[in-house]
């Protein structure tokens, strides 16, 4: 009886960080039967997935920025930087992403962002900043209703505005591809939505479109 209780012990003890801890990867297409996940998911480590005949999923890691296309019968456990995967087929690569896309929410880059508005304001040198877009055509997530703008820091004159009835993706994505806009590659940013405030820059290479989701989700957490 004894033994029995301390092995229960040592498992929720095993399992139990995992609760709190952070998402590494994000579920950017899921095809046919895939149970454990669902399309724009985050995902944290040790999630178990299961893929049916016929099914297919792609998991992006944002610390790694490896991109996995895993297909048929098989059973996939979440790694911090890769995939477990057994049985099904994993087609992996490395696409354009920024590894600090974990650690740049709204907020620790708010006050960056007041910063950079002032400065723009004065005329001062921007800061540098640490959120690089890989794609022209952000995929936002706001939750909820509200004003989603885009204001361009470094270039006078260029400001998006759009009103976001909560109706996005799951309450809460809004896909500029899907939107068919796009903004300039290159360009420095500050994105506003509600009291969240996060300023990045758009890769110079950047191409308009459904390009990887890894590589231009902006969180307005």
């Amino acid at each position: 009886m004894k033994r029995s209780i301390a092995v229960c012990v040592g498992l929720l003890a095993l399992t139990a960080p995992a609760v709190a801890e952070s998402p590494v990867a994000v579920v950017e297409e899921v095809q046919g039967k895939v149970t454990g996940a669902e399309f724009m998911d985050y995902l944290t480590p040790k999630t178990v997935i299961k893929i049916g005949a016929g099914g297919s999923i792609v998991i992006s890691y944002m610390q790694s920025c490896r991109r996995e296309k895993i297909s048929g019968i098989g059973t996939v456990i979440v790694g911090t930087e890769e995939s477990i995967v057994h049985l099904a087929e994993v087609k992996g690569e490395k696409t354009d992403c920024d590894s600090n896309q974990l650690h740049a929410t709204t907020r620790e880059t708010s006050e960056v962002a007041a910063t950079v508005l002032r400065s723009v304001e004065m005329n001062a040198p921007l800061p540098k900043l640490r959120l690089t877009l890989y794609g022209a055509s952000p995929l936002v997530e706001a939750k909820g209703r509200g004003m989603l703008t885009l204001q361009r820091l470094d270039v006078a004159g260029e400001r998006l505005q759009i009103d976001l009835n909560g109706n996005q993706l799951k309450g809460r994505f809004f896909d500029f591809a899907g939107a068919n806009r796009a903004l300039s590659p290159g360009g420095l940013y500050a994105a506003t939505f509600g009291s969240s405030k996060i300023v990045f820059r758009v890769d110079s290479q950047a191409k308009s479109g459904a390009t990887p989701i890894v590589g231009r989700l902006l969180r307005m957490e």
